[in-house]
Parts: C-alpha cells; sequence; structure tokens
C-alpha cells in the first residue's frame, strides 16, 4: 500500500479549518466572549417557506406507493433540469437539459471534475483564489500556474501576453474579492482559451449577488465562443441558503466530449442527488424564487452595511456590490490582524494570505451573518479601527513601509 506522495505539498490545515480552530482556542481561552463571525461564509438566513414544503411535499410523496422513487438520473430528474435552463433562459442564454448536470454542491462538482483530465496538464489559477482550486489539483500532482490578481488590475487578473494553460480556473464574482467579470472581459479569457486549445473551469456559485446596472456578468454563456471552451459550475447554496441540504449544478456543451464524460464519471462514482433536495430546488427557481431572492437582498443589505462604514473610515477595499464578500486591505500580516482583531473586537474574519500570495495584507469579511450582528460587529469595528490605526506601527510592521 503507497499514500498519495502529493498529500504532503498540501498546507498542514485547510484555510477555514484553521479559521475555526482559531477561534475555538479563543473561545476556550474566553468562554464569556460574544465573538461574531464575518469569516466562514455560511448562511444565515432560514429557507424559504415554500422551499420548505417543498421538502414536505416530497417527503409525503415518498411516503407512498405510487409516489416513492429510488435511485434517480445520474444527471438529475427532468423536472429541476428544465428549472435550470428556464432560470438561464430568463437571462437570455439558451442551453440544452441535457447540458445541465445537477450535483450536491459546486465545491465538490469542482472537484470531481478533475478525474476527466490527466495529471500532465497545466493548471492556470488566479491568486488570490479560493484554496479548493489549488489543493484539489495539489493532491493530483498537476503543475500550477498562477496569474497575479491585485491592486493595479483590481484583482480581476487578465490572460498573460505569455504562458500557456490547459486548464484555467475563473471564478466571478470572485471569492474572495468580491471583484466581478464583464462579458467584455471574460471574451479575453475565452479567446486565449480557444488559442491554447484550453478548458475554462467558470465558477458562478456567487451569480445571484450580481447588480444588473454594475455590467458584470453572470454566466460564462454570455460571451461568444464560451460554449467551445467553458464548463460552468453553479450552486444553490448562497443564492437559497442550501450550503446543509447540498444541491448545485454543472453546465457542460453538449459539443464537448466532457459532456459524455462527466455522464460516465457520475454514473461511476456518484448515485445523484436525493428526489427530495431536487424538489426543493426545483421550487426555489419557481414559486419559491421570489422569496429566495429576498434573502439574498438580506445579504446584499449586510454587505452595504459593511462598506459604508468602511468608506465613511476611509478604508481601501473591493466588494459588496457583485458579491456577499468585501476585501479589506489592513497593512499588516494577514493572520496578526485576524488575531488582533479576534482579540480586541471579538470579530472574526478570514485571512487573504490563505487565498494566496497576493492575498498578504488583505482581510475578507463576509455579509452572511444576520443584519443585527453584521450591525453589531461594524459598530465594533468603528471603534476597533480607530484604535488599531494609532498603535499599529508600535505593535506591527506595516507592509507599505
Amino acid at each position: 500500500m503507497k499514500l498519495n506522495k502529493n498529500f504532503k505539498n498540501l498546507g498542514e490545515d485547510y484555510l477555514f479549518a484553521e479559521v475555526a480552530k482559531r477561534v475555538a482556542a479563543y473561545k476556550a481561552e474566553f468562554p464569556n466572549s460574544d465573538v461574531i463571525s464575518l469569516g466562514i461564509g455560511d448562511v444565515t438566513q432560514p429557507l424559504s417557506v415554500k422551499v420548505s414544503d417543498a421538502c414536505k411535499d416530497a417527503g409525503v410523496e415518498m411516503s407512498t406507493k405510487l409516489g416513492f422513487r429510488g435511485y434517480g438520473p445520474y444527471d438529475g430528474y427532468p423536472f429541476l433540469k428544465n428549472a435550470i435552463v428556464g432560470y438561464y433562459k430568463i437571462r437570455g442564454i439558451d442551453i440544452n437539459p441535457d447540458e445541465v448536470f445537477v450535483t450536491d454542491g459546486a465545491k465538490d462538482a469542482l472537484g470531481g471534475f478533475l478525474d476527466l483530465f490527466d495529471a500532465d496538464n497545466t493548471v492556470m489559477i488566479p491568486d488570490p483564489v479560493y484554496p479548493a482550486y489549488v489543493d484539489a489539483n495539489v493532491m493530483s500532482g498537476r503543475k500550477i500556474i498562477y496569474v497575479d490578481g491585485n491592486r493595479e488590475n483590481g484583482f480581476l487578473p487578465m490572460p498573460p501576453a505569455r504562458g500557456k494553460a490547459d486548464i484555467i480556473y475563473i471564478c466571478s464574482p470572485n471569492n474572495p474579492t468580491g471583484a466581478a467579470y464583464t462579458a467584455e472581459q471574460l471574451k479575453e479569457w475565452v479567446r486565449f482559451a480557444l488559442d491554447n486549445d484550453a478548458i475554462i473551469l467558470y465558477d458562478a456559485a456567487y451569480e445571484a449577488f450580481v447588480e444588473k446596472r454594475s455590467g458584470a456578468a453572470r454566466s460564462i454563456f454570455e460571451v461568444t465562443g464560451a460554449r467551445d471552451c467553458a464548463v460552468e459550475f453553479c450552486s444553490f447554496s448562497k443564492m437559497a441558503g442550501f450550503t446543509g441540504v447540498r444541491c448545485g449544478w454543472t453546465v457542460i456543451p453538449m459539443a464537448s466530449p466532457l459532456n459524455r464524460m462527466w455522464l460516465r464519471r457520475q454514473a461511476t462514482k456518484y448515485n445523484g442527488t436525493s428526489y427530495v433536495v431536487q424538489r426543493m430546488a426545483e421550487r426555489a427557481l419557481r414559486s419559491g424564487y421570489e422569496e429566495t431572492t429576498k434573502s439574498v437582498a438580506v445579504y446584499k443589505r449586510n454587505a452595504e452595511i459593511i462598506t459604508n462604514k468602511l468608506d465613511e473610515l476611509g478604508i481601501e477595499y473591493l466588494g459588496g456590490k457583485n458579491a456577499p464578500y468585501v476585501w479589506l486591505y489592513c497593512d499588516i500580516k494577514s493572520w496578526d490582524f485576524f488575531d488582533y482583531l479576534l482579540k480586541k473586537a471579538r470579530i472574526a474574519v478570514t485571512p487573504g494570505s490563505g487565498f494566496g500570495r497576493n492575498g498578504e495584507g488583505w482581510i475578507r469579511m463576509t455579509s452572511f451573518n444576520t443584519t443585527e450582528r453584521t450591525e453589531e460587529a461594524m459598530k465594533r469595528f468603528d471603534a476597533f479601527w480607530k484604535e488599531y490605526v494609532e498603535v499599529k506601527e508600535k505593535l506591527f510592521r506595516p507592509l507599505s513601509k
């Protein structure tokens, strides 16, 4: 028996596990402390009543002889696939039900999709980036090259003038920075992928947060040519509160050999998403859609509460408009800021350095807490920041110096 030697190339802990561990250690030392989390991006709004009713209805249906279902289709039930097709059609994007694959979430699908590719592929990943993209490819032993996101390009890196890649990751709106590409910008990535005979793995998990007037794209398939070089991953986790329910989808154009390969892979490794969950997801896109959007509106309001306070304090940041994330410049080592903020204000965030080299000196705040807790967090942050500015150079080594 031989272990996967690539695991030794991973960090000791997954970023969010380390955040949770440090918060737990602080609470153990100060058991009466009231820590507010603006860190790990889990939702707080309950499921809509109509989605919950769909769960009950499907559960009752499963208790009858006529309504009971065992194994479902590997690619999802037609009722949900058609609802997803309709969701795209509202935005003027035509896809075929046979191009839709129901999954148990974008993260699992993005990881599992790598089964379709040889280890001898070069992967291009933006920096900073959601760490699961990197770790999944490190586990497989693939070569990874990075494109730099930074202040100068608004953390929206464009294709390099030189260099080649086989697999390209794009997350837009972005986790962690909240920055979002326009369709015009995505055209450059599509052109780069076509020129390199590469595939774009497009993570659209936060597309429901995009404001129409912003000009940001909600799907890679808004771009001509994307059907020849892209696969899109999406999720009900943030748009409908399914982080604990688990449901998502993947769109793979029929002309791509990856379409049949993914169906074959799912038939081998996956027995399908629960019928009850798929009925809940269908309701979230149909009669329950208006209720579902109200939860997104709460998180968007929370982001506004955060950014209003940052504007008032004159703090440099990105995000908060088209995504539930706010990317804040703290000017010291990210983990040092994390520990100091937790100690002084009892607020947990996510250190930017955990998302890559270019995240050092930044932190990510999420808008996924309740409005009341978000307001309280920013009251604490106001007092904290004013003190922090006074003591920063005495206690830390600012990165700007």
